[in-house]
């Protein structure tokens, strides 16, 4: 029973759920954060949801489905790399797209790309080490709300951030008892994810 329940939680905040968690909160839950007008967020959010989330996540079966993938929870570290690699080019295609739209709100493409270097650099790190891609992704989770909270005085930061650390201590704990990972993979992660987005999610909102 401890065993499902830990995969639940792998599989329920995992690191493709990420983005959309922080553009959650960027558009409805800060909503001064950016310029984008209200009728048109929730479109924003699907398009964001669509391309970091559940395209990649569809790749990600079809590997499985074709054996490319011995398993979804990419437990060796050599069949990380695909997927990770796949993921990353999802990732610069939407930047791209939302770069080359310069009616909407910069502060879009900004986000995703800062979440894509942090992929990036976590991709190109599996290839010969496996770093934790869940906490580097609940360290750039922390990061957003950490920021969000000291540059927009209206946004009351503490519950969040008390829910984010919970999670991230959840999500830690499952992974070391699945022995997904050592416990200097979790700790490097976390510290990875939260350095490069802290710093850049700081740069955006100067």
């Amino acid at each position: 029973m401890r065993k499902v329940f830990a995969e639940i939680v792998s599989v329920v905040l995992q690191p493709l759920v990420i983005p959309s968690l922080v553009y959650w909160l960027v558009l409805f839950v800060v909503p001064e954060a950016s310029s984008i007008p209200e009728p048109f967020k929730g479109r924003v959010f699907w398009l964001i949801a669509l391309s970091t989330l559940i395209i990649p996540m569809l790749t990600i079966f079809g590997l499985r489905l074709s054996g490319t993938l011995k398993s979804i929870h990419m437990a060796e570290l050599k069949d990380r790399a695909i997927p990770f690699s796949v993921t990353c080019i999802y990732y610069y295609l939407t930047v791209y797209f939302l770069y080359q739209r310069s009616e909407l709100d910069p502060i879009l493409w900004q986000v995703l790309g800062l979440i894509t270097l942090a992929i990036t650099g976590l991709t190109l790190v599996t290839f010969f080490w496996k770093m934790s891609a869940h906490m580097t992704g609940m360290g750039g989770l922390i990061a957003a709300v950490v920021v969000l909270a000291s540059k927009f005085p209206t946004f009351s930061g503490l519950y969040p951030l008390i829910i984010s650390l919970l999670l991230t201590g959840l999500v830690g704990t499952v992974r070391l008892y699945l022995n997904a990972h050592k416990p200097i993979e979790t700790y490097v992660g976390l510290v990875f994810g939260f350095l490069v987005c802290y710093i850049g999610f700081n740069l955006i909102w100067l």
